[in-house]
């Protein structure tokens, strides 16, 4: 036998499956490069998963790698959370204790709750990304305990998997990157029916190209007579081969038990049911063997040799003669770390379990749970409570599975096991009413529920309620990601404290998790929700519900509906917090409070407020607060145009709440750093910036904005499709229900940016009459003036075009009205506004060098880059246009040229150039320069157009369909759709929208005022 791999089959020889070996082994030498390999194997019980896997892992062994070897447990309530992680890991523990705890270190009482041996489990925190940082620290640990050898992690069984271990390997499976890790994993197909858990996990990992499925089909007639020679150890005869085949159906491990039946003499084993072949042999056995079978049979999967001692009432001798016989039989054996005893197969073990009568089921249930009870030393502290509180429930003893499993759900919690909890939770309410009323009223808020207030009751003297254990369910499965579930449990709670006849500081609470749910599921923006949670709160003394629906409300009006009224909640909020000792919620209420200060243009007294909160924040721990804390003051020191401020500070939140793995904070943090990055024009820092906000965000809001990030980054630089697709993904992120300002407002603009570079002035129009019927709100103008811009922008480009003139002054017009509306409380916005006015003007065809110049002088004490090199451009064309200093101009063209150039603007560029070869001005210093431009200078031959696409592209400039174009140049239309394909290659755009637009905005057919 090979070291630390346990042997459970009783052929010598290895049958088939040489094809799904070999895939296996290759595997190892692709691991070898740094490229993490994932296995799914299934296949029907017996069939020979289990051999193959120890195959590939004695091969592995052999080899040099690391081996760990995971079971799920069935153990009902969905399992021990983690338990395959937590065995494989505890594995790798034993063989590389310096390493794993090298890959550990610095969060040990994190990865505690996966593997308990780095630690004490913390109780905190606990909230919607306390499992993905599980999970994201998991992943770490694993790569760097493989970075530099190869480590082979099996798990088996995953049809018992608990939902945190199938999340756990979804998560693995989906975000390992490097290192010399081979997963595999391994179920029992014929389990997976249609309502099974594991189901849309598989139907998920098949998407994934990096996960490899082996399904393991029944062995053939030859495979059956290969592998009864093995077994035989001569050559079987060919009726026998028949026999066994025909009965087993060539199931490896039913060929397995036919020949162990045939060998004692089992004849009855050769008859009808499969179920009375596997207990044919457990029959044979000893009443004592037996007996021992049958109790290990219902304690679990593995069974601990010091608790089937306490609970099969024999002697020690009569146990071990007992044991000696069952694994003799071949129907036990002794686990791989020599402390317990397990099924060679699990078929056995639920045959003898179904065996058993009920009354003996629960008999021998209630032993396991009053040795553990007596002697808590018998299995694993990690796993205690929550075996004890299904040997309790298996007991059919409410009085005492109610309490037990209460405790389980604690300790599910403690290890962010959250849909266990849940389950656990919900085990306890069916519980609730079946156990005495002593026992209910003898349990204690706080010992059995941590996140539902006390709602101005002791919880040390107050019983818990049903209503408590709802709250617990509820805040389970939101954490859990079932807010489905979570939003069904509000419902059933709230009816039932209708019923009671009310609680209006439990129904307050309901409504504002009701408020959250509906949110975030896309079903409403949630305030009707938290407007009934403030009438059931009014008049009542202060509580910590009542600062938590104030705080709520504040902050909801602050992103959805901004204006003076909020800054008074917030107020309130603080008020209430204080008053109850709640410093947390305080805290968050503060960050409210300072925002709204300066959104009402107290900037000064709101920046300082949101720095103290930072401050106080990281000094008592709350990292959840300090991170909201970073967020908002990244953000109001962008729109105060303070970008490199908002930079440096974004760094030192990143920091912050990376190393709490807060990963959607990180997210929104990284999200506003990629803003302030693009302001100042470091755009590559800035993609990487989205690009990695969207690595590290789950939830749908700051994706959102990391998409809109890369779409602002597409746009500036000409990628017209890019910024579409981005522009797309961020809508599908946002939803439908999404009604905050700061995320609806910068997408009309990016859909006014696409629509204007693709030609739609008509969608430009559209959407900017949409963005001005939804409203710029107080606070909302760091949105609105770009949007403004990006809209007259449009227009003056489209000036020309055929079939723009007409709506364009009421366009304009409705463009003007809505900037009059619009603060401009530091100079970044007052550049807008003066920016604005002049492409007004433009688009009016009434803009002059004076316009330009004034904007050019706005934008140029900012640090925008951007927006100087376009204001640039502007001025540089004004003044060639009516005959000003062309030295001048050269230097502004040189100017914007080379930021465009740095920043990858391509259309900057491109207009850029070509407005220099029309004037015949140089874009770098040393570059030669004619004396004056060429009057008959053909502006399209800048772009390598023939003479025939220059033709061509003129009437596509004017809308020309390509039957039109055909008639007016005497060719055929199949020619004419060749030069309009020609046309746009060279322009490199996509469409024939695009390449008027582009003819139209750089003037190709326009020429320049002529030079004295």
């Amino acid at each position: 036998m090979l070291s630390g791999v346990e042997t459970r089959s009783v052929s010598p020889v290895f049958v088939g499956r040489a094809d799904e070996l070999a895939v296996l082994v290759d595997a190892l030498g692709r691991a070898a490069d740094q490229e993490p390999q994932a296995f799914l194997i299934g296949g029907e019980a017996g069939v020979g998963k289990t051999r193959l896997t120890e195959e590939f892992l004695g091969e592995a062994t052999r080899r040099g790698a690391v081996v760990a070897v995971g079971g799920c447990v069935e153990i009902g309530a969905e399992g021990l959370p983690f338990a395959p992680f937590s065995t494989a890991l505890r594995t790798l523990l034993r063989l590389l204790p310096g390493e794993l705890a090298a890959a550990a270190a610095g969060q040990e009482d994190e990865l505690a709750r996966i593997l308990p041996e780095l630690g004490e489990t913390p109780r905190g925190p606990h909230d919607e990304e306390s499992t993905a940082r599980l999970f994201e620290l998991t992943a770490r640990m694993l790569e760097r305990l493989a970075a530099d050898r190869t480590v082979v992690l099996v798990l088996e069984d995953l049809h018992w998997a608990d939902t945190s271990t199938r999340h756990l390997l979804a998560y693995l499976f989906r975000t390992l990157g490097r290192g010399r890790l081979v997963l595999v994993a391994t179920y029992r197909a014929d389990d997976i029916h249609r309502r099974h858990p594991l189901r849309p996990l598989l139907a998920e990992l098949d998407r994934f190209r990096t996960v490899q499925r082996i399904e393991l089909a029944r062995f053939n007639r030859g495979e059956v007579r290969r592998q009864l020679a093995g077994i035989l150890a001569s050559r079987p005869d060919e009726a026998f081969v028949a026999s066994v085949f025909d009965r087993s159906d060539g199931n490896a491990f039913f060929v397995e038990e036919l020949v162990a039946c045939h060998e004692s003499g089992c004849r009855t084993g050769l008859t009808e049911s499969l179920r009375d072949l596997l207990l044919v042999r457990v029959e044979v056995l000893p009443d004592a063997a037996q007996r021992v079978v049958r109790i290990v049979a219902e304690g679990g999967s593995t069974i601990e040799y010091a608790l089937l001692r306490a609970v099969a009432g024999l002697g020690e001798d009569e146990l071990i003669e007992a044991l000696r016989a069952a694994v003799g039989a071949n129907i036990l054996l002794a686990t791989s770390d020599g402390d317990g005893y397990r099924f060679r197969h699990s078929l056995v073990r639920e045959a003898v379990s179904d065996d058993l009568l009920p009354g003996e089921r629960a008999r021998v249930n209630r032993r396991y749970a009053e040795a553990l009870e007596d002697d808590d030393t018998l299995i694993r502290a990690d796993e205690r409570t929550i075996r004890l509180a299904n040997y309790w429930y298996a007991a059919n003893d409410p009085a005492k599975a109610l309490p037990a499993v209460l405790a389980a759900s604690i300790t599910a919690r403690r290890r962010h096991a959250y849909s266990e909890q849940l389950s656990l939770l919900e085990r306890a309410m069916e519980l609730w009413e079946s156990a005495p009323a002593e026992v209910r009223d003898a349990l204690r808020p706080v010992d059995y529920t941590e996140v539902y207030p006390p709602c101005g009751s002791d919880p040390a003297g107050t019983p818990v309620y049903r209503v408590d254990l709802l709250a617990e369910a509820t805040v389970a499965a939101r954490y859990g990601g079932e807010r489905e579930r979570a939003l069904k449990l509000t419902k059933l709670a709230l009816r039932i404290l209708d019923e009671d006849g009310g609680d209006p500081l439990r129904a307050a609470w309901f409504w504002t998790e009701r408020s959250r749910l509906i949110a975030s599921l896309g079903r409403g923006d949630g305030w009707h929700e938290i407007a009934t949670a403030q009438e059931l709160v009014k008049g009542l003394p202060p509580s910590q519900v009542h600062a938590d629906v104030l705080v709520r409300a504040a902050g909801w009006g602050m992103l959805h509906n901004p204006g003076p009224g909020n800054l008074a909640a917030a107020e309130r909020a603080v008020e209430y917090a204080r008053m109850v000792g709640a410093e947390e919620t305080e805290l968050n209420a503060r960050i409210t409070r300072g925002y709204l200060l300066m959104e009402s243009g107290d900037t000064a007294t709101g920046l300082a407020e949101l720095h103290e909160v930072k401050d106080r924040a990281a000094e008592r721990g709350f990292t959840v607060v300090a991170g909201r804390a970073h967020i908002n003051i990244t953000s109001q020191l962008e729109s105060l145009g303070r970008s490199r401020e908002a930079v440096e500070l974004a760094e030192q939140g990143v920091e912050l709440v990376s190393r709490a793995r807060l990963l959607d904070t990180e997210a929104w943090v990284r999200g506003n750093m990629a803003e302030s990055l693009y302001s100042l024009g470091r755009w590559d820092e800035a993609a990487e910036a989205a690009r990695r906000t969207l690595h590290a965000g789950h939830g749908a809001a700051p994706r959102g904005s990391a998409s809109a990030r890369l779409a602002y980054l597409a746009l500036g630089r000409g990628e017209l499709s890019e910024a579409a697709a981005q522009l797309a993904a961020a809508h599908a992120h946002f939803g439908t229900h999404d009604s905050q300002p700061q995320h609806r407002i910068p997408l009309f603009r990016l859909a006014i940016g696409v629509a204007a570079g693709e030609g739609r002035i008509a969608d430009v129009r559209a959407e900017t009459a949409q963005a001005i019927a939804y409203g710029f709100p107080s606070g909302q103008h760091r949105y609105a003036w770009p949007l403004l811009l990006a809209s007259a922008t449009a227009e003056a480009d489209a000036r020309g075009l055929p079939g723009t003139e007409e709506g364009r002054p009421a366009a304009l017009e409705a463009v003007r009205t809505a900037a009059r509306t619009l603060a401009t409380p530091v100079p970044l916005w007052t550049a807008h506004a003066e920016y604005l006015r002049a492409e007004l003007l433009r688009a009016e065809g009434r803009d002059s060098v004076a316009d330009w110049t004034a904007v050019e002088a706005a934008v140029s004490s900012l640090e925008r880059p951007y927006l100087l090199a376009r204001a640039r451009h502007r001025l540089a064309e004004a003044l060639l246009g009516s005959g000003g200093d062309r030295e001048t101009a050269a230097g502004l063209l040189r100017d914007a040229h080379a930021t465009a150039d740095r920043l990858g603007s391509r259309r900057l560029r491109e207009d850029l150039a070509l407005l220099a070869q029309r004037a015949r001005l140089p874009l770098t210093p040393d570059e030669a320069r004619p004396a004056a431009p060429a009057p008959d200078t053909d502006p399209v031959e800048a772009l390598g157009l023939t003479s025939r696409e220059r033709d061509v592209l003129r009437l596509v400039a004017t809308g020309s369909t390509n039957r039109q174009i055909a008639e007016e140049l005497f060719i055929s239309p199949k020619t004419a759709s060749v030069h309009v394909s020609n046309i746009l290659a060279k322009l490199g755009v996509a469409s024939r929208g695009e390449a008027a637009a582009l003819a139209h905005r750089l003037r190709l057919f326009t020429p320049l005022a002529p030079q004295p």
